[in-house]
């Protein structure tokens, strides 16, 4: 972290290269070229990177967020895993603002949080602006060694109305999944039956500072730990909402922990807009209940539709 420098969340100089750089477009490699210049270049980068953090030459916001080290070491290995092994297919990418303030709100499950490091990949590597999401995590992420530290460097910020108004007021894309633990850890037999989305605070948030509201709806991720059980006094010990059983794990140990290969859909709805309420209309728990409830309903709705265009849970 020495010689890191700490910029400001908005910098409109900054945004306007790199929004410039995201839209020049780049040639795609031909065929012919062999898998030796391929490593070359993966080599060349990994180089520039090293060179670059020996110096001190990055940046990081006021969250906490290095982009360098995102880009270039905390994404890769997601790769195969969002392309080979879920083979996630994106829809309605272009409801996703190129730029400005926007609060996307997912259906959350899987045992494992995979879903939101999907869908955050997916936009930063699919969408034009290759925009990232700044997802809004549970205090747990925070609290856990190594993985909290890498959860801010990756640009994630605790769940809090004061965080989230901040990053949308700057221009951010915000990402959260309401349903918090009640939704990743609840049993198979109630996949794709949304939890409580909570009191509505992301929709506050989103009021305070006119951010469209954008739900995103996720399918396959159910099926990727069937969770068939839960050790509580287990969970207890460890400090855990929940200690998951599933038909492979622990029976199986470390093999049991791989997560099954379903076929994901992440599809992003129409934004819900904010800034036709007025300047007081978060403080209207009646406008805050009714936005909350249409946000969930669109994404329940639009669950059960992908469903029922599933033909299987593995091939799609």
């Amino acid at each position: 972290m020495a010689g890191a420098r700490v910029i400001p969340l908005h910098n409109p100089e900054r945004d306007a290269a790199r929004r410039s750089r995201h839209v020049e477009v780049v040639p795609e490699p031909e065929q012919q070229q062999s898998a030796t210049s391929d490593w070359e270049r993966r080599l060349t980068d990994l180089l520039s990177f090293a060179r670059r953090r020996i110096a001190g030459d990055y940046q990081v916001d006021e969250f906490g967020f290095d982009r360098d080290l995102t880009e270039n070491v905390l994404m890769p290995p997601l790769k195969p895993l969002y392309e080979k092994w879920f083979r996630v297919e994106t829809i309605g990418l272009n409801n996703i603002p190129e730029a400005g303030g926007a609060l996307i709100v997912a259906n959350h499950s899987g045992t494992v949080p995979l879903d939101a490091l999907m869908t955050s990949f997916g936009i930063a590597s699919e969408h034009p602006a290759h925009r990232h999401m700044r997802m809004l995590g549970a205090d747990l992420v925070f609290r856990t060694p190594v993985l909290g530290a890498l959860a801010r460097k990756s640009g994630q910020t605790l769940a809090c109305n004061p965080d989230a108004e901040r990053l949308m007021s700057s221009g951010e894309l915000v990402g959260v999944w309401p349903e918090g633990f009640k939704g990743i850890g609840k049993p198979f037999k109630d996949r794709y039956k949304l939890q409580r989305f909570g009191r509505g605070g992301f929709v506050s948030a989103a009021l305070k500072t006119g951010a469209p509201i954008i739900p995103c709806s996720i399918v396959g991720a159910e099926e990727i730990y069937p969770m068939i059980g839960d050790i509580k006094a287990l969970a207890r010990l460890l400090g855990f909402p929940y200690f998951p059983v599933t038909p492979f794990f622990p029976l199986l140990g470390p093999l049991g922990a791989i997560p099954l290969p379903s076929k994901w859909y992440i599809e992003f709805g129409e934004p819900i807009r904010t800034d036709v309420f007025g300047e007081n209309a978060a403080d209207d728990p009646m406008l805050v209940f009714n936005l909350t409830d249409q946000v969930r309903e669109t994404i329940q709705q639009t669950l059960y539709r992908l469903l029922t265009q599933r033909r299987n849970v593995f091939l799609g």
